[in-house]
């Protein structure tokens, strides 16, 4: 029976109140009418809106680790969630292609998903939502324009122009609205047709100086003040171009000690790391040791220690506050000196840089 080696486990990770709490709701859910499987509980336990609720993600964390049930789908909810409120956000004279849109991308990126290919990322689909949703205020309210068959090149060209650097990507989403808007007959012409991006192809983005770096390298490996994750993230990113997202799913099965390496993402082959980012490694295991805690992962936050998810994203996007700049900036600084010195494809296949699109 499991009941007990739950209760050891919540006992063992928790404060005596909380782990008190969880057993009085697991209790309550084992005395309802309902199933009992583990599954069902995990489904029951959940709270409505964003978070799913400590107590459910305990339950999570025991059964799925033991087999006994598969991991909710709490992430694809948000997600759902968020494109629902970026389509009703569309005014309503234009919002119905919006959706057909969105469910028509959904249903490849479930085609993609069983095809083994790489599907779009709810990131990449939430983006263009907020594209189309830009445009279709921008008829209404700029425009007077209530249907899609009505748009013209002018209005994609008075639209692109709102945000010049943002136009190449704005004018892939609309092509790729527009298209599918002419396949199911809701526009005669495509409007984006002939139109081009008219920026240079190549990278556009901020690098670091070279003082710039050195003055990071001092601060992530001589100044004990430096949060250990911060030190972990920015040292990898500048030394090897790691992203914030390797970072943050590494776990400490994917450290090899005797050879000194670590396994980053999807990369290929195994990274080996030098000795100043293997200090700042053993730094942030050190640091998590002290957690006292059972997750995988080498960057263990407060929320994270008594589960076993990786640390969230809004915690990665703050852990260089006080260093001054934005993680992709640092990241760039690096992929751009490997570009320069190294066959750029032979850099995109080592490194797995991502693609979307």
């Amino acid at each position: 029976m499991w009941l007990a080696d739950f209760v050891a486990q919540v006992a063992a990770r928790h404060c005596v109140a909380r782990a008190c709490g969880f057993i009085t709701d697991l209790g309550r859910l084992l005395e309802d009418e309902h199933s009992n499987s583990p599954q069902a509980l995990l489904e029951r336990s959940r709270r409505p809106g964003r978070s799913m609720g400590s107590f459910a993600r305990a339950l999570e964390d025991f059964f799925t680790l033991r087999g006994l049930a598969l991991p909710t789908d709490q992430d694809e909810r948000l997600a759902t969630g968020r494109r629902r409120s970026r389509v009703e956000a569309v005014p309503e004279p234009l919002r119905p292609a919006v959706a057909a849109f969105d469910t028509s991308r959904m249903r490849a990126q479930d085609r993609a998903r069983r095809a083994g290919t790489r599907p779009r990322s709810n990131h990449t689909l939430e983006t263009a939502l907020s594209t189309i949703r830009d445009l279709a205020v921008f008829l209404i309210n700029a425009r007077g324009k209530t249907d899609w068959s009505l748009v013209d090149v002018h209005d994609i060209e008075t639209f692109l122009a709102v945000l010049p650097r943002a136009r190449k990507r704005r004018l892939t989403v609309l092509r790729q609205f527009f298209r599918f808007a002419r396949a199911q007959k809701l526009v005669l012409v495509d409007p984006t047709r002939g139109l081009i991006a008219k920026q240079a192809n190549g990278f556009r983005g901020r690098t670091l100086t070279l003082d710039e770096q050195r003055e990071l390298f001092r601060r992530w490996t001589t100044d004990e003040h430096v949060h250990p994750h911060e030190a972990l993230v920015g040292m990898f990113a500048l030394l090897h171009g790691a992203s914030s997202v390797e970072a943050r799913m590494l776990q400490v099965s994917d450290v090899d000690v005797q050879a000194r390496t670590v396994r980053l993402g999807k990369r290929p082959y195994p990274v080996p790391l030098d000795p100043a980012s293997w200090a700042v490694l053993e730094r942030c295991l050190a640091h998590r040791e002290a957690w006292r805690t059972d997750n995988p992962h080498v960057m263990v936050t407060k929320g994270t220690k008594a589960g076993r998810s990786p640390a969230s994203t809004a915690y990665l996007s703050h852990v260089f506050d006080d260093c001054g700049f934005p993680p992709r900036m640092i990241r760039s600084t690096r992929l751009v000196d490997l570009v320069n010195t190294m066959d750029p494809k032979l850099v995109a296949a080592a490194s797995e840089v991502e693609r979307t699109g």
